[in-house]
C-alpha cells in the first residue's frame, strides 16, 4: 500500500470510534481530509453528527460535502476529535502542525472526550523530533522570540536550527493571524520539559507538541490498520 492509501484505511477505521449524534472535531491535512470525506459518506447515508473544523480549508472541505458544522462556541464540549499527525511515538505524544494549523487542532482536540490519531506507518518513529517541530508564535517581536527559542533548547543540551516559515516567499500566517518558527531537533530526549519550556516563553502561542491529549492512534500498514490505545 502506498503512504496514502494507508492513511484512507485508517481514516476508515476511525469511524468506528465515532456514533451517531456526536459532536466531532475536524483535524486538518491530507490524513484528516480522508476521514472528513469518509464521515460525510456515512452522514450521507443518514449518519446525524455535527462537527467543527480545526481550519478554514477543514471547514471549507467538510461543508461542501454536507457535513453539519458548529463552533465551539456553540458547543464548547465535544465527544471526539479525528486528526492526523506528523509523528508519534510509543508514549502516545505526537508533533502536529505541519499545515499550520496547531493551535486551533489543539484547543478542539483538549475540548474532545478522547482524540484519535490516524496516521500512515512512517509517521512512528523512536523519538520525537525528526520532524521539524512548529512553534506558533506572535508577529511582534519574532526575532526576539526566536533568540528565547534557542535559549531553551540550550538549558536542555538541545541544539536547534530555526526557520521562519514562508509561503510564497512571504511569512506564513495562520488562520489565528500569527507566524511558525519550524524548529528542526533531530531528537528530544525530553518533549514534556521542552513542552513546559516554551510554553513560559512571552511570544509563543502554542507549538506542536501534544503531550497527555492524544489516546488512541489508528496507523495504516501494508498487513492492516494496527490500534495503539493508551491504557
Amino acid at each position: 500500500m502506498t503512504a496514502d492509501q494507508q492513511k484512507k484505511a485508517a481514516a476508515i477505521a476511525a469511524l468506528e470510534y465515532v456514533k451517531a449524534g456526536n459532536k466531532v472535531g475536524l483535524g486538518t491535512g491530507s490524513t484528516a481530509n480522508h476521514f472528513i470525506e469518509a464521515l460525510a459518506e456515512k452522514a450521507r447515508g443518514g449518519f446525524d453528527v455535527e462537527c467543527v473544523a480545526t481550519s478554514r480549508a477543514s471547514f471549507q472541505l467538510a461543508q461542501s460535502l454536507g457535513l453539519k458544522m458548529t463552533t465551539l462556541e456553540k458547543q464548547p464540549h465535544l465527544d471526539v476529535t479525528v486528526d492526523g499527525a506528523d509523528e508519534f511515538d510509543a508514549n502516545w505524544q505526537l508533533i502536529k502542525g505541519g499545515g499550520g494549523a496547531l493551535l486551533v487542532e489543539k484547543i478542539v482536540a483538549t475540548s474532545s472526550r478522547y482524540m484519535v490519531v490516524i496516521a500512515d506507518q512512517s509517521k512512528k518513529v523512536n523519538a520525537l523530533g525528526r520532524f521539524p517541530l512548529p512553534v506558533e508564535v506572535v508577529p511582534f517581536g519574532v526575532n526576539a522570540t526566536s533568540w528565547k527559542i534557542d535559549r531553551a533548547l540550550r538549558i536542555l543540551d538541545l541544539k536547534g536550527k530555526q526557520v521562519l516559515r514562508l509561503k510564497d516567499g512571504k511569512p506564513f500566517v495562520t488562520d489565528s493571524g500569527n507566524a511558525i518558527i519550524d524548529v528542526t531537533i533531530g531528537h528530544i530526549p525530553d518533549p514534556r520539559r521542552l513542552d513546559n519550556l516554551l510554553k513560559s516563553i512571552p511570544g509563543v502561542v502554542d507549538h506542536g507538541l501534544f503531550i497527555d491529549i492524544c489516546g488512541i492512534v489508528l496507523m495504516g500498514t501494508d498487513d492492516g490498520v494496527q490500534t495503539f490505545r493508551k491504557a
